[in-house]
């Protein structure tokens, strides 16, 4: 039973939708829509239309109004008469099994959500079988409480059987309710194994973190694609896959580095995004783990990116749901030779935006709130990155000299 199939037809087309409303307006929509297309992108889909709603929040029944429903219908059923066939329309939010019941009867093509999207990915990117069993294992939890949908062609079936067709049909109650409750059944059994594994990888992965000897342990954490992989390589000089994708690294990547005589682990980790599944969370707690045991966390942020304050906030609500809030934390802008700005005219007296705060500007003002815990660089142009080297260096040895007092190296002379 495979529901996340998208990677195996690479030149699909996407419809998306998302939705305007008072905690989310069309700037915001944009964006995420932005995101959802890059997403879909990643996935191997090609998105040709977008559809959006204002509304006070998203219809219980079908996601967006019974209006926009029938526009999207039209837009897909034109697009079929002159051959250009719609393969998916996928929704920014989660959808629960009877919106995607009630949606895939009206428009009659497959329906993902922003959660079954991030799940294709995630299952395409997995290479490791800590990464693979963490993956089936969101997966059936995603999958469970929307079997029944899988199941509407045998209520259908059952429908045309005397009587009417209610509760009490015996047309209804036979194959369709046994083999919906089997696959429960099955998918519950599945979930209990994969955590049973997943529990004895983590025991494992905490022996191993156990023998790794008396070394500080930074992580860099950071929202997807914002370069975390390209400065793992440039400073431990490994080959951790990077490109410009969402969520292109999964499995957690520890690196033993040297600075001056100085070691420590440095560890890669997987992305966080707005809007990340719960059962994903729950699911990659043992890669997570690396966050939690850092000593050192090095929030990596790309300053390229229009909407990197919010970025930022995501991947701090998320540190703190993981109880890492606290943790001695620096924070590094990469990408900076992408950063663009809008010149104001020397006599215009309207207040900043960040479509015209200059690079100086920003570096500036972070740097006043964060001391020396803050840094800009590019990994991609090699720029400042001696820079970060010699922050990583004395923030690692203070945090050393506290948790390794009586450590023998530690008392060479380093000044």
């Amino acid at each position: 039973m495979k529901e996340f199939v998208i990677s195996e037809a690479k030149a699909e087309t996407a419809v998306l939708v998302g939705l305007v409303t008072k905690d989310q307006d069309e700037t915001k929509t944009k964006e995420y829509l932005d995101e959802l297309e890059f997403l879909a992108d990643t996935a191997g889909a090609v998105t040709v239309k977008r559809f959006t709603q204002k509304v006070a929040g998203p219809s219980s029944v079908t996601y967006v109004g019974s209006g926009k429903l029938e526009e999207i219908k039209k837009y897909i059923e034109d697009e079929e008469e002159a051959e250009r066939e719609v393969g998916m329309v996928i929704f920014d939010d989660e959808l629960t099994a009877k919106q995607m019941r009630n949606i895939e009867k009206e428009l009659k093509v497959k329906i993902l959500d922003r959660t079954s999207l991030i799940l294709d990915i995630f299952a395409m990117r997995a290479q490791t079988a800590e990464a693979k069993t963490q993956v089936e294992l969101a997966q059936h939890r995603y999958m469970l409480p929307r079997l029944q949908r899988l199941w509407t062609h045998l209520e259908r079936q059952g429908g045309g059987s005397g009587g009417g067709g209610g509760k009490g049909s015996v047309g209804l109650r036979g194959p369709g309710e046994t083999q919906l409750e089997m696959d429960r059944r099955i998918i519950l059994q599945r979930i209990t194994l994969l955590k049973q594994r997943l529990t004895e990888i983590d025991r494992q992965k905490t022996t191993q973190r156990k023998n790794r000897g008396r070394m500080i342990r930074v992580a860099l954490v950071g929202y997807t694609n914002v370069g975390k992989s390209t400065i793992m390589n440039l400073l431990a000089k490994s080959e951790v896959f990077a490109e410009n994708k969402l969520f292109a690294t999964l499995d957690t990547t520890v690196r033993k580095m040297v600075i001056d005589n100085l070691p420590f682990l440095l560890a890669d980790t997987v992305g966080f995004i707005r809007k990340l599944p719960t059962d994903l969370v729950d699911s990659f707690k043992s890669t997570l783990d690396e966050v939690r045991e850092a000593d050192l966390l090095v929030h990596v942020v790309d300053i390229s990116h229009p909407d990197f304050e919010e970025q930022i906030s995501v991947v701090e609500k998320t540190l703190g749901e993981l109880g890492c809030a606290d943790k001695p934390s620096m924070i590094v802008f990469n990408k900076i030779d992408a950063y663009t700005w809008v010149e104001k005219e020397p006599d215009d007296l309207t207040p900043p935006t960040k479509e015209n705060v200059t690079l100086d500007e920003l570096r500036k003002t972070w740097m006043a709130k964060m001391d020396d815990s803050c840094l800009f660089i590019s990994a991609r142009e090699k720029q400042n990155i001696d820079e970060l080297r010699d922050v990583l260096y004395k923030r690692v040895r203070e945090l050393h000299v506290q948790k390794y007092p009586y450590n023998d190296f530690l008392y060479q002379d380093y000044e």
